[in-house]
Formats: structure tokens, sequence, C-alpha cells
């Protein structure tokens, strides 16, 4: 079931979505060659407590297979749901950084791709378009469109440049719950599936890889990676349907603040 929002609902909505954004740039201080990825994840655990939120992903899931972090840190042709540790980050890795809040209640969840130092330009292109895909698909969220126009704009942006577009595994609904209705495809057709309405809740997230839009699961039973071990790349905001345009209650400010001292910033735009 689809429950649409009232605005002081979206208001402890766009709480929650700013602290993940916050997060998120406090990690992003610490992305470069050498870090491990679970100095990341306590760097946000510890932020998130500390501002009393409740990390989102920690402990979600089945009995027996609970996700162990705070972040989903997911290196190079690891697409989504990669587990911290004692992975070292080197010159020329991407890194998607997910993060999951619960706030008063009700969740945010976003998510950015950084690159690791210095880059091959084909893999800068890789994010660049993944970021700007997402900004497509976004401006196709407005009331009476269907999520058929906003996966197609994600889609067909993404595929036109040659890149594959994760089928596997999509966006969704957010609010009291980080998985809602309705599923939200970065594939479609235009005219087709649910109708957008106002107040509705959406975590929009194009997973692009520059090769097959394949996936596998490795043994540990969280991480995605591309079928073929191509790179891939993750970002991720939470929405609002309105009319006209949609509002968007995460932000990459944080991050963007860090450009003038580091050169791991993709913009959009």
């Amino acid at each position: 079931m689809i429950y649409l929002k009232s605005e002081s609902e979206i208001d402890k909505m766009r709480e929650a979505a700013q602290m993940v954004s916050r997060t998120l740039g406090q990690v992003a201080k610490h992305i470069e060659p050498g870090v491990e990825t679970g100095k990341l994840d306590q760097i946000a655990e510890d932020y998130i407590v500390k501002h009393n939120g409740r990390p989102a992903f920690k402990g979600y899931g089945p009995k027996g297979n609970q996700f162990p972090a705070t972040l989903c840190i997911s290196v190079n042709e690891e697409i989504v749901h990669g587990i911290p540790g004692s992975r070292v980050l080197e010159e020329g890795d991407i890194v998607s950084v997910d993060c999951g809040v619960e706030l008063n209640g009700y969740f945010g969840d976003h998510a950015y791709t950084f690159a690791v130092g210095d880059c091959d330009d084909e893999v800068i292109n890789l994010l660049q378009t993944t970021l700007e895909s997402l900004y497509k698909g976004i401006e196709k969220a407005v009331h009476g469109n269907r999520m058929g126009d906003l996966g197609n704009a994600i889609q067909s942006y993404c595929e036109d440049r040659g890149y594959g577009v994760v089928r596997d595994l999509v966006g969704h609904g957010i609010g009291k719950s980080m998985h809602e209705d309705p599923s939200v495809p970065n594939y479609g057709r235009k005219g087709r599936g649910e109708r957008l309405r106002e107040g509705m809740t959406l975590a929009v997230e194009p997973m692009i890889t520059m090769g097959t839009y394949k996936t596998k699961t490795l043994s540990d039973g969280w991480t995605v990676v591309s079928a073929d071990g191509s790179m891939a790349a993750h970002y991720e905001h939470d929405i609002v349907v309105r009319e006209g345009k949609a509002e968007i209650l995460s932000t990459f400010d944080y991050i963007a603040e860090l450009s003038t001292k580091k050169d791991n910033i993709i913009y959009y735009g």
C-alpha cells in the first residue's frame, strides 16, 4: 500500500534525510587512498549516534544474516550492499557510500559514489552520467506522471551512452519504514506503471555499470556485484512527488563543500 505523506510528516522526513546528508559529508572528508572502509563506517556511526539518530542499516535483514554495519560501502564492481571492514581504498578505486538513518520515527536513505584519487576518464564519465541520470529521473517525478516515465528517463539517458542499467535492484518508497511501496525501477516505458501522486515519498537510486546490467550476490549474502566485473556507480536522493516539480529532501551540498580541498567530487550540471 502506498502511503501519501502529510506536510508535517514530510518535515520529519526532511530532517532524517538531512542527517544522512550531513553524515555523508563527514565521511567524504576521509575518503582517500589508504583508508580502511571500516574506519569510514565508524565515522558515520559515531556521527549519527552523537546527533540522536539510529543507524538504519545496522541489524537490518533476516535473522541469521542481518547487515552488520552502519554504511553500505561498495567498491569498483560492487554495486550496492558492500560490507565495510579491513579493505583499504586504493588510488583509482570508486566507492559508493550508502547511508540510512532513523530519526524521530522517520527514515532517510541516500548514497553518493566517490572517485578515490585519480581515476581514468572513462570511469569519471560513468560517475558523471549516473549522477546526471538521477536528476533526469527526478525531473519526471511529478504529480500525474507514471513510474515508467521516471524509469525510462534514467534508462534511456544511460543506455544511450553505452552503460548497463541494473534491473535486479530498484529504488523504493520511504517514510516510517526504510522500504515502502512503491518500487522505483531505473528502467521502464513511458506512460506505464504506477501513477505518481502528490505526497509520495521516494528513494530514487540509479545503479549503473560500464558493462552488463546483470548482477550476482557474493557469498556474504549481501554484496551485489556486476556479473561481468565491470565498474558500477550508484547515487540516491530522497524526494517528494509534487505538482510541477519534485522536491529533493536530501542534499549533496555537504559533499560539494569539499570540492576545493578534494578531487573526488563529481558534479551534476
